[in-house]
């Protein structure tokens, strides 16, 4: 299979030892009730396997509704998942799953969400600072109208949320964004953190500017997540997101999926350049 004949969203690689592994939404009904996720693996990023099967949700009570944005993080010699599911009181969260290989079998891990019970949250991401664990995920537009991106430190086995989060900003706020009728709603989704070979932390995210999906780029100005950062131009703006950023053979990409259409979203990969301060498509 090639890139253009893989039918996912949210696509995300990990890079292990020179073989690629390939997760994602599975397409079909946005993701609903799709019991669960498969893997790809490539050894050239060009040509990949059949899907595999990595995580079922309906063997762990997780089929609910959604199953979405599956993203795997090697961390402290395991491989992670964090992964987007319906919770008991029928809003959504991210909830972390543990295998001991990239292939799986992903096991639920995390004592629940690990993202607020009350909260409509969606697309958590794993970064690490300082040794430090922390979750980066989105406060939906369905529950608050005006989606935001928040974070929160976990606990260092990667078990459940030890701080209330903070929210960084709205989807609003950039001076690009959309300039709506109240009322109207925002879109926040899909953070990654990447930190530049000079150092300098970025988060890319997603959202709408007239009705197309784009990938936006945040730059925290002394190098941690916190309130001190600025929001750059978007650098996907045709009907492009929800991605993340990976290294292969000495070479930066940035991988999303485009259209963001039913039925027809396929992975894209796009190299893209580090310039130190800032990330640029080539």
């Amino acid at each position: 299979m090639r890139c253009d004949e893989i039918n996912i969203r949210d696509p995300f690689i990990l890079n292990e030892n020179g073989k690629y592994y390939l997760y994602g939404t599975r397409a079909a009904h946005f993701g609903i009730k799709t019991n669960g996720f498969d893997v790809y693996t490539s050894n050239d990023l060009i040509e990949w396997s059949e899907p595999h099967e990595c995580f079922n949700s309906n063997e762990h009570g997780l089929n609910t509704e959604v199953n979405w944005a599956p993203e795997v993080h090697k961390y402290k010699g395991l491989y992670y998942m964090l992964a987007t599911f319906t919770k008991p009181n029928n809003l959504r969260g991210t909830y972390i799953l543990r295998a001991d290989n990239p292939m799986g079998p992903f096991v639920p891990h995390s004592e629940g969400a690990v993202t607020p019970y009350e909260w409509e949250s969606l697309d958590g991401t794993l970064y690490i600072e300082d040794e430090k664990p922390y979750i980066v995920f989105c406060h939906e537009h369905t529950q608050i109208i005006d989606g935001t991106v928040c974070y929160a430190e976990l606990s260092d086995d990667l078990t459940k949320r030890i701080s209330e989060p903070v929210t960084l900003f709205s989807g609003s706020s950039p001076s690009w964004a959309d300039r709506k009728p109240e009322g109207e709603h925002y879109t926040t989704d899909g953070p990654f953190m990447f930190r530049t070979k000079d150092k300098t932390l970025l988060m890319i995210w997603s959202t709408f500017i007239g009705h197309t999906y784009i990938e936006a780029l945040v730059r925290f100005k002394d190098g941690k997540i916190n309130d001190n950062f600025e929001h750059l131009s978007p650098i996907i703006t045709d009907d492009g997101g929800h991605g993340m950023i990976f290294e292969a053979d000495d070479k930066l990409y940035l991988t999303f999926h485009s259209p963001n259409q039913t039925d027809y979203e396929r992975v894209k990969l796009t190299q893209i350049c580090d310039k130190g301060d800032t990330i640029a498509v080539k």
